[in-house]
């Protein structure tokens, strides 16, 4: 009996990539094949040489379709199969070789927003609703927008088999997180372009559409991020490497927020839980700062550090790739776990 694959791959539109799919019909028990696609529909190609490569890298249940159907996550190549110049895991994956041994992990935070056309779900035809405070992990129909959609999300992510370990509603209305991880640079990043893609495509069911825009409403209200959870071996048994992951970070702030995502000034305000763009900073239990250590770190001597700059919109190729780069760089050598 046949099955039903769907290749996922990112594109090449700026200054925010997006995802495209196509359904391919094989064979029982036939594997994956490489594939290939029109790169002048999607940023990738001149029309006098429009070909580009797919080729998997991930598969999963398909949770939309069931049965024996996938979910084929690819990396896209030039014809001469080398990495196409907007294949971003490609570099990931060489940076996540080279420093396996010091088993950096990573949990990544997901912001996103719910739209019914042109506003955000929840707010009223015109004008505002109350101000946040009260939608945070709040419950009511009063408060909380797009419930159904995110407990099918949800679900779906399950089914298929993905690291998703939670949920929240966010504090705006129509705003919520879900949260990948924790695994390793590359099986996170995977993990959540996976499950970006279901979010779209579930909230297709709903005639709404989720956003990655990192300030969909400008005013006083939060942006949406996706703060990034990280940790190697050594930071993990001792406090010393956490402070020192922190320090190395500070001295490429500026290197890592161009890769953290289009419209970071917008965001990045020091307002709404935020620092500044342009400053680095970070702290013990502090949500202001670019870097946050979470108080039972420091009093356990020993854990991780949250990133709180990337961006909703953000590349996870590339901030798991800067990070571990970063980090594990100023770390070799001077830990042992």
């Amino acid at each position: 009996m046949a099955y039903k694959a769907e290749y996922i791959w990112i594109d090449g539109t700026e200054p925010t990539a997006k995802l495209r799919s196509k359904t391919k019909i094989l064979a029982d028990g036939a594997e994956l094949p490489i594939w290939g696609f029109d790169g002048s529909s999607t940023n990738q190609a001149p029309g006098n040489a429009s070909d580009c490569v797919l080729q998997p890298v991930f598969s999963c249940p398909d949770p939309v379709r069931g049965g024996n159907d996938v979910l084929v996550l690819c990396e896209v190549l030039l014809t001469d199969m080398t990495p196409h110049p907007t294949n971003t895991r490609a570099a990931l994956r060489a940076t996540a070789e080279r420093y396996a041994a010091q088993e950096p992990w990573f949990g990544i935070e997901q912001e996103y927003t719910f739209f019914e056309g042109s506003r955000p779900l929840g707010f009223p035809p015109k004008g505002f609703p109350a101000p946040q405070g009260g939608y945070y992990c709040g419950v009511g129909s009063d408060e909380i927008f797009g419930r159904p959609v995110v407990e099918k999300h949800m679900q779906a992510c399950l089914d298929a088999g993905l690291l998703i370990s939670g949920i929240n509603a966010e504090v705006m209305p129509g705003q919520w997180e879900f949260q990948i991880g924790p695994g390793g640079p590359l099986e996170v990043s995977d993990h959540l372009w996976m499950a970006r893609w279901l979010l779209y495509r579930t909230a297709e069911d709903f005639g709404v559409s989720a956003t990655l825009d990192p300030k969909p409403v400008h005013g006083d209200w939060n942006g949406a991020g996706a703060h990034t959870n990280f940790s190697t071996k050594a930071m993990r048994s001792s406090y010393d490497p956490v402070i020192a992951a922190c320090e190395a970070l500070g001295e490429k702030y500026m290197e890592h927020v161009h890769k953290y995502g289009f419209g970071i000034e917008a965001r990045l305000t020091g307002l709404h839980e935020t620092a500044p763009w342009n400053e680095f900073s970070y702290g013990v239990s502090n949500r202001g700062a670019s870097v946050r250590i979470p108080w039972q770190v420091e009093v356990d001597k020993s854990g991780y550090i949250e990133d709180r700059r990337p961006n909703a919109n953000c590349d996870p190729y590339l901030v798991t790739g800067a990070i571990t780069e970063t980090c594990c760089s100023a770390l070799e050598g001077k830990y042992m776990a």
